[in-house]
């Protein structure tokens, strides 16, 4: 992962001695805070125990609770939003975000609120958008290593060489990728809105890249001649059709919800397919007695105490790099302020017109 550096006039950095300074520098090091686990925290943190404790047991609680407590109280101190992805784990989801929701969800979010420092609770490519989006203000990620194997599929050269190649086509990028590949595309898109943004174009063929297997399944609702490229998601693309109908077979009542990411063969045998936030509108609105989410596991548990009376059935294909998101990493992250996520401006700049105008789309 290249974490891009920045210019200190269009990120409005201020300087010091000759150098741009850090956001350590520009906002201070706290002292790490007591993380015991007294009555106090205990009594403060009840409520929040409430909405995870069918996912931690109680015996563990103790351990969790400190970092909640400390977490929700310096992140007001800070100024601080916390920004997570519906893949986020439990303690994360529920008790310590501010804003949690799939990547269009928490693209659009970061250009709403009014704190000056963001925490990215999710991967590189989520942080480096809510900058694009919001170039003015610091954006920390607690691990800079939370990558994504389709981001990490394809860079802006690629794209360049694909544009050689096909020159004129539109370029629809996946959200889930660098800010050097976004500032190489005509727009970017999600799961959820994808065959809009494709749609949107006369062109009668569109690259949409880096995702195959999004892109395949576009296809199939577009007449629009639909070029890919070999991006796969590590954890959708362990799925298979064969797993999904031995589930059918052994309980015809369950109803499967897959992700777009998926291959088209296990989308074929899923009762509906949608982006993360789709999959959670659909269990809501529809109250499944029981249900197979086919994407990551931790998107259930997050969900499951909104829907009481619905079964979730857990194939539990985790995301490595998500799960690199920890409650002592935020911690450090608003006491040090680090990581930074930073954009060279050139970059920044045509990147973000490819996000807006994927924000803008009227559909």
């Amino acid at each position: 992962m290249t974490r891009l550096e920045t210019d200190a006039g269009k990120q409005a950095v201020k300087k010091a001695a000759g150098r741009e300074t850090s956001a350590a520098e520009r906002f201070g090091v706290l002292e790490r805070p007591d993380l015991k686990y007294t009555p106090a925290v205990a009594r403060e943190t009840a409520h929040l125990y409430d909405r995870v404790r069918d996912h931690i047991p109680e015996i563990e609680w103790p351990v969790y609770a400190p970092y909640i407590h400390a977490i929700n109280r310096i992140k007001k101190e800070r100024g601080a939003v916390i920004l997570a992805h519906n893949y986020q784990t439990p303690e994360i989801f529920h008790c310590v975000a501010d804003i949690a929701g799939d990547s269009l969800q928490l693209a659009r979010e970061a250009t709403l609120v009014d704190e000056q420092i963001i925490i990215q609770c999710g991967v590189h490519f989520m942080a480096e958008t809510s900058k694009l989006l919001n170039p003015e203000k610091t954006v920390l990620i607690p691990d800079m290593k939370a990558g994504c194997s389709l981001s990490e599929s394809i860079t802006g050269a690629d794209v360049r060489l694909l544009k050689e190649r096909y020159p004129g086509v539109p370029v629809v990028t996946y959200v889930n990728t660098s800010a050097d590949v976004k500032a190489e595309t005509d727009m970017c898109c999600t799961s959820s809105n994808a065959v809009a943004v494709v749609e949107s174009f006369d062109s009668d063929t569109v690259l949409c890249i880096p995702d195959e297997y999004l892109a395949m399944n576009v296809a199939k609702q577009t007449s629009k001649k639909i070029l890919t490229w070999k991006g796969h998601c590590e954890v959708h693309e362990r799925f298979t059709a064969e797993e999904l109908l031995a589930y059918k077979e052994a309980d015809p009542s369950i109803e499967i919800i897959g992700h777009p990411e998926c291959h088209p063969d296990v989308i074929d045998v899923c009762d509906y397919s949608g982006s993360t936030a789709g999959m959670i509108n659909y269990v809501k609105d529809t109250r499944p007695s029981r249900v197979l989410l086919v994407t990551e596991c931790s998107m259930a548990s997050n969900i499951q105490s909104e829907v009481e009376g619905v079964e979730f059935i857990k194939p539990c294909n985790l995301c490595p790099h998500m799960k690199r998101i920890t409650l002592p990493k935020i911690l450090d992250s608003l006491l040090t302020m680090t990581e930074e996520v930073l954009v060279e401006p050139e970059i920044a700049d045509r990147a973000r017109l490819a996000v807006e105008r994927m924000i803008n789309l009227k559909h």
